[in-house]
């Protein structure tokens, strides 16, 4: 039997929004559901890549984000665990890799956000804000039960049913949807636990994203981003499976390091929290699999466990998955089968999309935990400015990062003097 909408995706951030918008301009019926209420905060970086910028041409918002609030970013600044910093402009775009982006934004969740969900509203059959998902309603029994709705509660109090023949899990790290169809488990050496506050008043801000891999936070870093008007999203990260190893306090490291580390102590002498914006969140890395498809369902963005191991960037991947589950959807709707093996197309496009990238930024990362190596690159960023437009095209062009997981790059590295 035909659901009321050919999708219902449940998240509208996004990965959410963006499935929502594409599907609905190919001329299908969605319905888009979110727990919250539009504008809302959400815990994260805010950092906004090439990729996200793509991606939001498509969507056609470039405008809408740029007139909203932001920080424009142009360079990235790093520091080394023995106090070497560099910075780096932003790669230009150049005629044989116009991959390359000059410029980048930060923009606060809560405003990025509410941009690509009113958008959606406006595409979309309907939305519902305040609605959360807490079970899906099935058809059929064994391998052929299939994912024909969701059950969920409004904050009026009421319970409501809708029936669809897909349902997108766009409802990130701690998907319901993932819950419910049983694919995801908890995997400390792929996850990435993270905190985040925002301060106003930080000196030397400069329009540049700042990584800072300090002793205080090894194996992890510690980040500086510049927001509007003097404001920045200030945090820190690091792999779950190492927090546990070593006992860190993630928090009490990153304000170990705000208080006394020589390089960022000074300017936050004067700088001052914004009361109740430290949060901790988890990102769910894209360096292990979970399954993303089955018998009436898929996931995207940190749902289906997306987000870069390299760089903590998941909003490009969820934007992106989004648009590739809308087209995997539109073509069952075509051929009115709603199967696990129809909706694998998805899963295969999907992986075959993100899955280089996503293997290369694993390798990376787990080269980033090596002292020795972060003070090398950075000494020999400092003194050779081939080697620091290298170290940028691994922020603007994914496809420079494979460079950095060869042996030979290192020796390379190693034997090309100066690096001290």
């Amino acid at each position: 039997m035909a659901g009321d909408f050919d999708a219902i995706i449940v998240g509208g951030g996004p990965g959410g929004s963006s499935c929502a918008a594409f599907l609905s301009q190919m001329g299908r019926k969605v319905l888009l559901l979110d727990k919250a209420n539009f504008p809302r905060d959400k815990t994260c970086g805010d950092g906004i890549s090439g990729k996200s910028l793509r991606a939001l041409k498509e969507l056609g918002v470039t405008d809408r984000i740029e007139r909203a609030p932001h920080g424009k970013i142009t360079g990235v600044t790093f520091s080394s665990p023995d106090g070497t910093v560099i910075d780096i402009p932003l790669s230009k775009s150049t005629e044989s890799n116009p991959e390359k982006i000059e410029y980048g934004y930060c923009a606060r969740r809560e405003v990025f956000d509410a941009i690509l969900f009113e958008n959606a509203k406006k595409l979309a059959t309907r939305t519902l804000e305040g609605f959360t998902v807490t079970d899906l309603v099935w058809e059929g029994e064994g391998t052929g039960a299939r994912v024909v709705g969701v059950k969920g509660t409004a904050k009026t109090g009421g319970e409501m049913e809708f029936r669809g023949n897909v349902v997108v899990g766009a409802d990130g790290a701690n998907s319901v949807v993932a819950a419910k169809v049983g694919v995801k488990e908890t995997d400390a050496a792929h996850l990435c636990s993270a905190i985040r506050c925002y301060y106003n008043g930080v000196a030397g801000m400069k329009g540049n994203i700042e990584l800072h891999f300090f002793n205080e936070l090894l194996p992890g870093y510690f980040w500086i981003f510049p927001l509007e008007n003097g404001m920045a999203n200030i945090g820190a990260g690091m792999i779950m499976r190492d927090m546990q190893r070593k006992k860190i306090s993630l928090k009490d490291a990153m304000f170990r390091a705000i208080e006394s580390n020589p390089l960022v102590k000074e300017r936050f002498k004067d700088a001052k929290m914004v009361p109740n914006t430290l949060k901790g969140w988890n990102l769910p890395f894209g360096s292990k699999h979970w399954k993303a498809h089955g018998n009436g369902w898929v996931l995207i963005g940190d749902a289906a466990s997306l987000v870069d191991p390299f760089t903590g960037e998941g909003i490009g991947n969820a934007l992106v998955s989004g648009k590739l589950a809308a087209s995997a959807i539109n073509e069952a709707c075509s051929r009115n089968d709603f199967t696990e093996s129809q909706l694998s197309g998805y899963e295969k496009v999907m992986r075959a999309e993100f899955d280089p990238e996503l293997q290369t930024s694993y390798k990376l990362q787990k080269r980033g935990t090596n002292k020795f190596l972060l003070n090398l690159f950075m000494h020999k960023a400092a003194s050779n400015a081939e080697f620091r437009d290298m170290i940028a095209g691994t922020l603007t062009d994914t496809s420079s990062r494979k460079r950095y997981v060869s042996p030979l790059f290192y020796l390379k590295v190693l034997l090309t003097p100066p690096y001290w």
